[in-house]
């Protein structure tokens, strides 16, 4: 592998890591402090829910600006926040303080996707689209692998707050890679002139082209069932394991790490062998769908484990399957800020879920939250192949022309 390839994979990977550590121990350390996993799905959806209002915004950005620039921007602030959080505990204690970091940083982080989503065709050409997104994810996928045992072993060492010291020196190293990566690389990107406004005009852009290409619309519709069920899952993972099972802290980490496992399996597999988009995606959303109703109905750990592996493993392909589309119908001028809208409207559900979990868990049951949402996502997919059973398929436009950004 080329030295600059190897450092932008690093510097994604490093990143990933670090964002996975935090998102490991906010709904372990809730849970561990209030013994709710209500407060746990409390907890899950206001570090969420910021990431995902963030992405509009930041797919404006890279429009507008480098997106080199604010890749370093996102990696470096949030080392600062590290930081910042530990004096801010060291002050007035608490563990509000490990959410709100988690939620500011999730928001950084929604600026670095954004930002390496514009780079990758430009860095990727003589790769197919499909196959760059797979060996991608694959580096972000390691970082899933190894954050939650990294993790877990530090706090078999220390308290949350020294991991958190730990998290900001991992993004400083992703940035130092980044830095590595420029100096290595020669790559140009094409700047296209954008409007000033990057508040209403990009929007108005975005929902243009979502309201004018059906596949747009499909796929936003089949991700929102999706990350109905990812967001149940990762809000409750931590107290179906370590509460329900009664399972000890590392079997949490285990699972986690079983999942990303499969997933990088998942991703060699799409990258060495050539699946129609159609096929991609119904597999997809099918073993996302199975892992769901094993979930909520497994009696036992091990077909939890199966459930939650079929979910995390399938959700991956899921996302290759949306972004290869939405690459291939999306002009190049607009394309940050129609992804930022997109990413939104696919995500909302996730942290509508760890609310749901937070409302529900108490009367209901966790399982019989998971069941409900799956049975709401099976309905979704079922409608979204209704609904566009005839639509005609979009032929994309050359990736130079589109909206005029620039119209008032």
């Amino acid at each position: 592998m080329r030295k600059d390839y190897l450092a932008f994979f690093t510097s994604l990977f490093l990143s990933r890591l670090a964002d996975q550590i935090l998102l490991f121990i906010v709904p372990l350390v809730v849970f561990q402090s209030t013994q709710s996993a209500a407060w746990a799905g409390l907890a899950f959806f206001a570090e969420s829910l910021p990431r995902f209002l963030a992405f509009p915004l930041c797919g404006a950005l890279c429009d507008k600006f480098s997106p080199i620039r604010l890749l370093h921007i996102s990696q470096v602030y949030r080392a600062l926040l590290c930081v910042l959080t530990l004096i801010l505990f060291a002050c007035l204690g608490g563990i509000a303080w490990l959410v709100a970091l988690s939620a500011l940083c999730g928001v950084l982080t929604t600026q670095g996707i954004m930002a390496r989503e514009v780079l990758m065709p430009h860095i990727f050409q003589h790769y197919s689209y499909t196959k760059t997104l797979s060996y991608s994810q694959i580096a972000d996928q390691t970082g899933l692998v190894l954050g939650p045992l990294l993790a877990a072993l530090l706090l078999e060492v220390w308290a949350w707050h020294w991991v958190v010291l730990w998290v900001a020196g991992l993004f400083l190293l992703a940035d130092a890679s980044m830095w590595l990566w420029q100096r290595l690389s020669r790559i140009r990107l094409e700047v296209f002139e954008q409007h000033r406004d990057i508040w209403v005009q990009p929007l108005r852009i975005a929902f243009g082209h979502i309201r004018s290409l059906a596949e747009l619309q499909k796929i936003i519709t089949l991700a929102v069932g999706v990350n109905l069920i990812v967001g149940v899952t990762l809000a409750t993972s931590a107290a179906m394991v370590v509460g329900h099972y009664d399972a000890a802290q590392g079997d949490y980490a285990v699972l986690q790490a079983a999942g990303a496992v499969t997933t990088i399996v998942i991703l060699f597999l799409l990258a060495r062998v050539a699946l129609p988009q159609r096929v991609m995606g119904a597999v997809a959303y099918s073993m996302i769908a199975a892992g769901a109703f094993i979930t909520a109905l497994s009696p036992s750990l091990g077909g939890y484990v199966v459930g939650f592996v079929l979910i995390v493993g399938f959700d991956k392909m899921f996302n290759v399957y949306i972004r290869t589309i939405r690459q291939q119908v999306i002009p190049t001028r607009d394309f940050g800020k129609t992804v930022g809208v997109i990413t939104l409207l696919n995500n909302l559900s996730q942290p509508l879920a760890g609310l749901l979990v937070a409302v529900l868990a108490a009367p209901l049951g966790v399982q019989w939250v998971i069941l409900l949402l799956a049975v709401v996502m099976t309905m979704i997919g079922a409608a979204a192949l209704g609904w566009f059973a005839n639509a005609r398929n979009v032929v994309a436009a050359p990736r130079d022309q589109g909206t005029d950004s620039t119209a008032p």
